[in-house]
């Protein structure tokens, strides 16, 4: 497993990340302090406090063509 703070401010955002990890066989979790939702899920999405970074775990340890598209997201 692998994680990454992202940071999804705009509406716009959570529809292109959605899209993005959707392409992808593998399971992603989105973590918000102890609420943990599904990173293919809308509605999951909306449900987390997006005014603050939350956490991206990748259940694949091979997910560099993931990382590379969602890259605009992650915060260093």
């Amino acid at each position: 497993m692998k994680s990454f703070s992202i940071k999804l401010s705009l509406t716009e955002n959570v529809k292109a990340f959605v899209n993005i990890v959707s392409r992808y066989p593998y399971d992603v979790d989105l973590r918000a302090g102890r609420h943990v939702v599904d990173a293919k899920s809308i509605l999951g999405i909306f449900s987390l406090d997006l005014s603050k970074p939350v956490i991206m775990e990748v259940y694949n340890d091979h997910c560099d063509d993931l990382l590379e598209e969602v890259k605009p997201f992650i915060i260093n």
